[in-house]
């Protein structure tokens, strides 16, 4: 089998990721819309960061094997690509709509109900996490 390159991994990997971003502005529509309404905002926030992460295994899992076998070290590569794009967007873009540096830091601590950390957890382990999941 051909070896993949840098360039081609980095490019197919940085398109899987751009899925994310489709489906945490659905989770986020999802919470506003009807988690908040259900259950109110303690439980809502909490149920939609493991909402997020469930989705973020979910395309990673259906995605990545189209890439084909990975080695532990490029598995690690597009963990922390994705990493460092998932909070380079998240703080462009919270920056850019009014919010201060201080909130965005804010939604790394989990101990105010926001799971934040954890869905930056999971970009980063979904592609280890993506070879042993099996869906039915």
């Amino acid at each position: 089998m051909k070896r993949k390159s840098k360039i081609r991994l980095t490019l197919i990997s940085t398109g899987i990721w751009i899925c994310f971003i489709p489906a945490a502005i659905l989770n986020g529509g999802l919470r506003d819309k009807f988690l908040n309404h259900a259950m109110g905002e303690r439980y809502a926030t909490p149920v939609s960061g493991i909402l997020l992460c469930i989705f973020i295994l979910i395309i990673t899992r259906l995605l990545l094997p189209h890439i084909g076998p990975l080695s532990g070290k490029e598995r690690c590569c597009i963990g922390l690509l994705w990493t460092l794009l998932t909070v380079a967007f998240e703080f462009t873009f919270g920056l850019a709509a009014g919010n201060t540096l201080n909130e965005l830091l804010a939604a790394y601590n989990p101990t105010t109900g926001n799971l934040w950390l954890l869905v930056v957890i999971t970009t980063f382990l979904s592609p280890f996490a993506s070879s042993r999941l099996r869906f039915p």
